[in-house]
């Protein structure tokens, strides 16, 4: 049933992310959880997805996609198939690189984790933890300072933009032959979701781009959808997505062990540090914004 007592306004407009496009098969029903709601999605005939509140539909199940009348609101963008259970935008936060003809374009994944979506926002703008998770990859000892860094709320844009992030890799991608050190800017334009730019080790006036969309699946249980927009010649898409799931597989242990689940947004419940600078903004931004799914508000 429909928890509806426990979604914010803002949360229940904004547009959700659900399922990969491409992992959705024609005339087949696949069920997912979103905000505590049970909903079903296929694709008709056309290829184009439908979504709908789930009633007794089964995983599997054969359905013809014109009989269901009663439909959620639909968006394909990047790959991935997106929904509202309110009254979303017309379109959702721009990618302009996405569409870039010579870019290796790829879904990476949805993986299940048991932390909420804030939660897991912001351990992806976390970069002090790369010398420790993702050792002799993203990060090594004794490469340990997170450096002096710029964090932005944009009211126009309406997002969180960290610029000036700066750490040595020893193998910042897969096409990488040596350590360098990256410059990442972290976009946050969803309160679920954030955008990777960084160093392009074949290109250096390019910037790959790798992004995280969480779907909130209850308050605190979440599936995270990965995207890469790559330039690299030489690696195959297969190649890609095994290095981003790995990259994804040492942290989602660290994540499930966060206490709380939820992300605390009172800037006194958790010691911060210099290099939680975009965390502590983007807590502000979804405090400021009333976001009160999947984090524990500030009192008062």
């Amino acid at each position: 049933m429909k928890s509806d007592k426990l979604i914010d306004p803002v949360t229940r407009d904004l547009w959700q992310v659900i399922a990969a496009a491409e992992e959705v098969p024609i005339g087949a029903v696949e069920t997912t959880l979103l905000l505590d709601t049970p909903i079903a999605l296929t694709r008709d005939d056309e290829g184009q997805p439908v979504v709908w509140l789930r009633t007794v539909e089964e995983a599997g199940e054969e359905i013809d996609a014109d009989e269901i009348v009663e439909r959620l609101p639909v968006l394909v963008r990047y790959g991935y198939i997106w929904t509202s259970l309110g009254n979303p935008p017309a379109d959702i936060f721009p990618i302009p690189e996405y569409a870039e003809p010579d870019r290796k374009n790829m879904s990476c994944g949805s993986i299940g984790v048991n932390v909420s979506a804030p939660r897991a926002v912001e351990n992806f703008l976390d970069m002090g933890h790369f010398p420790y998770v993702h050792t002799d990859i993203l990060g090594t000892e004794p490469h340990t300072e997170v450096k002096e860094y710029d964090v932005e709320v944009s009211e126009e844009r309406d997002e969180v933009l960290a610029t000036r992030c700066r750490f040595f890799q020893p193998r910042a991608a897969l096409s990488a032959t040596e350590g360098i050190e990256v410059e990442y800017v972290y976009r946050v334009p969803h309160p679920f979701c954030s955008v990777l730019y960084k160093s392009c080790p074949e290109d250096e006036s390019r910037r790959d781009v790798i992004a995280i969309f969480l779907q909130p699946m209850t308050q605190d249980r979440c599936r995270a959808h990965l995207l890469q927009s790559m330039v690299d010649s030489v690696s195959t898409i297969t190649e890609l997505r095994r290095f981003q799931q790995t990259i994804f597989g040492q942290d989602k242990p660290i994540l499930e062990n966060q206490m709380p689940r939820r992300l605390p947004l009172d800037p006194r419940a958790e010691t911060p540090i210099r290099a939680d600078k975009s965390a502590i903004a983007y807590r502000r931004w979804l405090s400021r914004k009333g976001i009160a799914y999947g984090v524990i508000p500030q009192a008062g």
